[in-house]
Protein backbone atom coordinates (compact mmCIF):
# COMPACT_ATOMS: atom_id res chain seq x y z
CA UNK A 1 0.00 0.00 0.00
CA UNK A 2 1.90 2.91 -1.43
CA UNK A 3 0.98 5.89 0.01
CA UNK A 4 0.14 9.43 -2.91
CA UNK A 5 1.71 11.56 -1.31
CA UNK A 6 4.76 10.18 -1.12
CA UNK A 7 6.22 11.49 -3.90
CA UNK A 8 5.52 14.92 -2.89
CA UNK A 9 7.24 14.63 0.30
CA UNK A 10 10.18 12.98 -1.25
CA UNK A 11 10.53 15.61 -3.44
CA UNK A 12 9.92 18.25 -0.97
CA UNK A 13 13.01 16.44 0.99
CA UNK A 14 15.31 16.76 -1.91
CA UNK A 15 14.29 20.18 -2.74
CA UNK A 16 15.22 21.29 0.80
CA UNK A 17 18.26 19.22 0.81
CA UNK A 18 19.47 21.44 -2.70
CA UNK A 19 18.46 24.66 -0.87
CA UNK A 20 20.31 24.01 2.26
CA UNK A 21 23.71 23.55 0.26
CA UNK A 22 24.04 27.32 0.51
CA UNK A 23 22.79 27.73 4.39
CA UNK A 24 25.14 29.45 6.83
CA UNK A 25 25.63 27.07 9.09
CA UNK A 26 26.82 23.99 5.72
CA UNK A 27 25.18 21.47 4.10
CA UNK A 28 25.46 19.09 6.53
CA UNK A 29 24.18 21.07 9.58
CA UNK A 30 20.81 21.61 7.30
CA UNK A 31 20.92 17.42 6.12
CA UNK A 32 21.20 16.78 9.76
CA UNK A 33 18.32 18.30 10.83
CA UNK A 34 16.22 17.53 8.00
CA UNK A 35 16.53 14.28 8.23
CA UNK A 36 16.06 13.89 11.75
CA UNK A 37 12.38 16.01 10.94
CA UNK A 38 11.54 13.72 8.48
CA UNK A 39 12.36 10.72 10.02
CA UNK A 40 10.67 12.09 13.69
CA UNK A 41 7.66 12.17 11.25
CA UNK A 42 7.64 8.40 9.94
CA UNK A 43 4.86 7.35 10.31
CA UNK A 44 2.00 9.73 10.06
CA UNK A 45 -0.67 8.11 8.22
CA UNK A 46 -2.96 10.88 8.09
CA UNK A 47 -3.37 12.24 4.56
CA UNK A 48 -4.88 15.41 6.03
CA UNK A 49 -1.75 16.07 8.54
CA UNK A 50 0.71 15.25 5.71
CA UNK A 51 -0.66 18.35 3.81
CA UNK A 52 -0.20 20.14 6.56
CA UNK A 53 3.63 18.98 7.35
CA UNK A 54 4.15 19.41 3.86
CA UNK A 55 2.54 22.79 2.93
CA UNK A 56 4.76 23.89 6.23
CA UNK A 57 7.92 22.30 4.75
CA UNK A 58 6.81 24.55 1.23
CA UNK A 59 6.99 27.51 3.61
CA UNK A 60 10.40 26.82 4.79
CA UNK A 61 11.97 26.87 1.17
CA UNK A 62 10.13 29.79 0.33
CA UNK A 63 11.79 31.56 3.60
CA UNK A 64 15.28 30.06 2.90
CA UNK A 65 14.67 31.34 -0.93
CA UNK A 66 14.08 34.77 0.43
CA UNK A 67 16.65 34.94 2.62
CA UNK A 68 19.08 33.69 -0.20
CA UNK A 69 17.74 36.57 -2.13
CA UNK A 70 18.43 39.13 0.31
CA UNK A 71 21.89 37.78 0.76
CA UNK A 72 21.96 38.54 -3.05
CA UNK A 73 21.16 41.76 -2.91
CA UNK A 74 23.23 43.05 -0.39
CA UNK A 75 26.25 41.71 -1.76
CA UNK A 76 25.40 43.39 -4.76
CA UNK A 77 24.39 46.78 -3.15
CA UNK A 78 27.70 46.55 -1.05
CA UNK A 79 29.51 46.54 -4.52
CA UNK A 80 27.86 49.22 -6.56
CA UNK A 81 26.80 51.53 -4.17
CA UNK A 82 29.02 53.09 -1.55
CA UNK A 83 27.64 53.56 2.15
Amino acid sequence: MANPLRSEVIRLYKNLLYLGREYPKGGDYVRDRLRAAFTKNKWVQDPEQIKQMIARGEFLAKELEALYYLRKYRAMKKRYYEE
